[in-house]
């Protein structure tokens, strides 16, 4: 029996229309249907409103949308209202609540989480070798789709519609292809539009199968990932002097650095850590991302995550990094970069070097240092117009991310592997940007422990 356990519709399924022909028909036939309507009927503007509550209502159809128990509830008492408001002469917001009840009967149904998944998860993204994005599946706010044997997974969340795939899928890479196939036709049976944001190179053939999809998905590319190969990693050469420059003042400074499991941290070491979020410029009662981040910090929440500490001379911490595996600690990747307000120069190169160099001695083959996100952007001093817009968009999302001064971090270590890509549909590209968007940049509470805010406070 196929498993897709992250999957809780809300409510039972009570109508649902399952094949491209019947999905046709279906339109076709409540479209005719309406046309009657019109006809039959002089008033324009209601003729207009039964057109526009129908075109919604064939749309759904179409698209596959399952009708829920919830959804026709909801649909008909709004309907009801609508009813009554044009009957006592408010014809404008009857009108509405027409229109906005067929809303209701085809809106899309969503995923949610399962936590219960998590542990066969964190087995996943230790099965998971060459893929610097496996760790961040683990993130509370993914549902799961596994395979028919459980020995991979594809993480995503739903939003408006879409069905939006976080990185490449995880576990036994032999079973990818009949994943990916299982999953296109789960998503056709709920109405929901595959994306897939984050995708490797290595895998842009899981998703360019049309008959398999049922519409062609683009490859667009949106960065690059900037991975280390630890072995082979020095700071020797021109190229590596203002790594080696920027690492040096910190040591002038004072700097030390030490390594320590997120899940055994100690009461003491917790509220000086949390202090320091709570001081840093920006981030700190909120976080935001989706394919390329984790959540839970400083909770204990995922085992395998690891802080690397500055401390000045004085003792005080000035800023930590936060790193997952994967691949049983083969890959290393950083999530988050902490640092407080007015820290040294050099705090962040500081510790990507001497978290290489650990990541050394626990035998780990990569490290990953985030994703450099359109890097050709900042390189080409002859930028032609679509160049040119795209670098202003850039800078307009400066107070969310810096990824100019990103760059000019990730630039340093000499690093930048193969590419990543969005794989969308370019004929629903508005309503994909927006989605996309909201999952990466719509900010969710941060859950700091009480107890550890008290503790910083008095700290």
């Amino acid at each position: 029996m196929k498993q897709a356990t992250g999957l809780r519709a809300r409510e039972r399924v009570v109508v649902h229309v399952d094949s491209t022909a019947a999905r046709w028909i279906s339109a076709l036939a409540v479209l005719s249907l309406s046309w009657w309507v019109l006809l039959l009927h002089k008033d324009l503007a209601w003729s207009l409103t039964v057109l526009g509550a129908v075109v919604l209502i064939a749309r759904g159809i179409f698209l596959g949308r399952p009708v829920t128990a919830g959804h026709a509830t909801a649909a008909m008492v709004v309907c009801i209202l609508g009813i009554a408001a044009v009957f006592l002469a408010f014809d404008l917001l009857g009108n509405l609540l027409l229109v906005t009840s067929a809303v209701l009967l085809m809106w899309p149904t969503s995923a949610r989480p399962n936590p219960a998944d998590l542990p066969r998860i964190l087995g996943l993204v230790n099965a998971t070798s060459g893929d610097p994005l496996a760790p961040f599946a683990m993130q509370s706010s993914k549902c799961y789709h596994f395979s028919a044997d459980g020995t991979a997974a594809i993480a995503y969340r739903t939003r408006l519609g879409f069905a939006v795939v976080s990185g490449d899928p995880i576990g036994d890479d032999a079973g990818y292809t009949a994943l990916v196939a299982d999953f296109a036709t789960m998503c056709h049976t709920r109405g929901w539009r595959i994306a897939v944001l984050g995708c490797s190179e290595r895998r842009l053939n899981l998703w360019s199968n049309t008959a398999v999809l049922g519409r062609k998905l683009s490859a667009v590319p949106i960065g690059r990932d900037v991975i280390i190969d630890v072995a082979a990693f020095d700071m020797v050469g021109r190229q590596y002097r203002n790594l080696r420059q920027a690492v040096q003042r910190t040591r002038n400074f004072g700097i030390t650095t030490e390594v320590v499991d997120e899940q055994g941290l100690e009461a003491e070491l917790l509220a000086e850590l949390t202090e320091v979020i709570l001081a840093s410029p920006s981030g700190a009662r909120t976080e935001r991302g989706f394919s390329m981040s984790l959540d839970g910090t400083l909770e204990g929440r995922y085992p395998g995550v690891a802080l690397i500490i500055a401390r000045d001379k004085a003792g005080r911490v000035q800023g930590f990094h936060r790193y997952a595996t994967a691949g049983n600690g083969t890959e290393v990747t950083l999530d988050v970069p902490w640092r407080r307000r007015g820290a040294p120069n050099g705090i962040d190169e500081r510790l990507s070097v001497d978290m290489i160099g650990k990541a050394r001695q626990q035998g780990a083959q990569r490290l990953s240092l985030a994703f450099a996100a359109f890097p050709e952007i900042f390189t080409d001093k002859q930028r032609n117009l679509p160049r040119s817009l795209v670098f202003t968009m850039v800078h307009l999302g400066d107070p969310l991310i810096a990824l100019e001064s990103l760059y000019r971090y990730l630039r340093k270590f000499h690093a930048l592997g193969d590419q990543r890509y969005a794989m969308v549909t370019l004929t629903q590209v508005v309503p994909l940007l927006v989605v996309l968007l909201s999952l990466e940049f719509v900010p969710r509470r941060r859950r700091l422990t009480s107890g550890s805010v008290v503790r910083a406070s008095l700290s």
